[in-house]
């Protein structure tokens, strides 16, 4: 019999059964194996994937989503929230400060314009003078180039008796002046930062979703507790000589010496906050820090 018989040809045992099977199709029909977990993590990257492009249609921002790390918005806020912005200029309301998306409190408490407990828009902003990620403040009011801003603020928020006391008054430039709903002064009045510039502002912060945020938190800090540090060499560093704990004339028992050798060198400086620089407040008084937003890609 002729082997051109009309019948398919049998398959090659030597080439095993998947052989002529696409690499899609053993992809999408796998039920066990490396091929399912593959599948799997694609399917959870695309969705992820649609997702952030879906929150950034509507934002007109990246990232749209940030992670809020400290309390100086409480109780309307809380570190470890996840919030969603919008882009500065989006969805700009009609009492909105005129090229920008943003309501002052001041304006807020006439129109009636509230959002996360007060009057006005809370906004992500960014200060280029100010060490550290962004803060998430609310709006309180508008000041315009050259104006003595001192009068028309709450007393309330002031450490100051005139304008000429303070560093921003009156204003080199138009801006916004902005307080943490929880800090006892506003931050141009406690060094926190300068007149917020409308071109610092990254957006506007429209949806609270409380915890979410500590993934990114805990990610971020899990990263800094990793990073390796050069070590000092002993040979570089010279003993100081002792120092008096309390001096002769006044002490009452044996001095105590303290003397600083090479294991005492610290591997790393301590940051300290521009915040925690600023004048003290008294003891009855909320602390006084910005609260930091932390961007998280969604």
């Amino acid at each position: 019999m002729s082997d051109d018989d009309g019948r398919p040809p049998s398959p090659d045992p030597r080439r095993g059964p998947a052989s002529d099977e696409g690499v899609l199709t053993r992809l999408r029909t796998a039920e066990e194996g490396p091929l399912l977990f593959v599948r799997e993590v694609l399917t959870s990257a695309l969705a992820v994937l649609a997702v952030g492009l879906l929150l950034f249609a509507v934002s007109g921002v990246w990232p749209p989503m940030v992670a809020v790390e400290s309390g100086s918005m409480e109780p309307h806020m809380h570190k470890g929230d996840l919030v969603f912005i919008t882009g500065p200029e989006r969805f700009a309301p009609d009492a909105s400060v005129e090229g920008t998306a943003v309501v002052t409190a001041e304006t807020g408490a006439e129109v009636d314009y509230r959002k996360f407990g007060g009057p006005g828009s809370v906004i992500v902003y960014d200060d280029p003078g100010s060490a550290g990620p962004p803060i998430i403040h609310r709006a309180m009011f508008w000041v315009d180039e050259g104006e003595n801003w001192y009068d028309r603020a709450n007393p309330e928020y002031m450490s100051a008796n005139n304008c000429r006391e303070l560093a921003n008054c009156p204003a080199d430039y138009a801006g916004f002046i902005t307080k943490g709903d929880n800090n006892p002064r506003y931050d141009q009045v406690s060094g926190i930062a300068d007149p917020v510039r409308p071109e610092w502002i990254q957006g506007v912060a429209r949806v609270r979703i409380p915890l979410l945020g500590w993934v990114r938190l805990t990610l971020a800090n899990s990263m800094a507790t990793t990073t390796p540090v050069a070590p000092v060499s002993f040979d570089s560093v010279e003993p100081v000589e002792s120092v008096d704990v309390m001096p002769d004339d006044t002490a009452t028992d044996d001095v105590t010496t303290i003397e600083a050798t090479a294991a005492d060198a610290p591997t790393a400086p301590l940051q300290v906050e521009p915040s925690e620089l600023s004048e003290p407040s008294e003891l009855s008084e909320p602390s006084e820090t910005p609260m930091r937003a932390g961007a998280l890609a969604a």
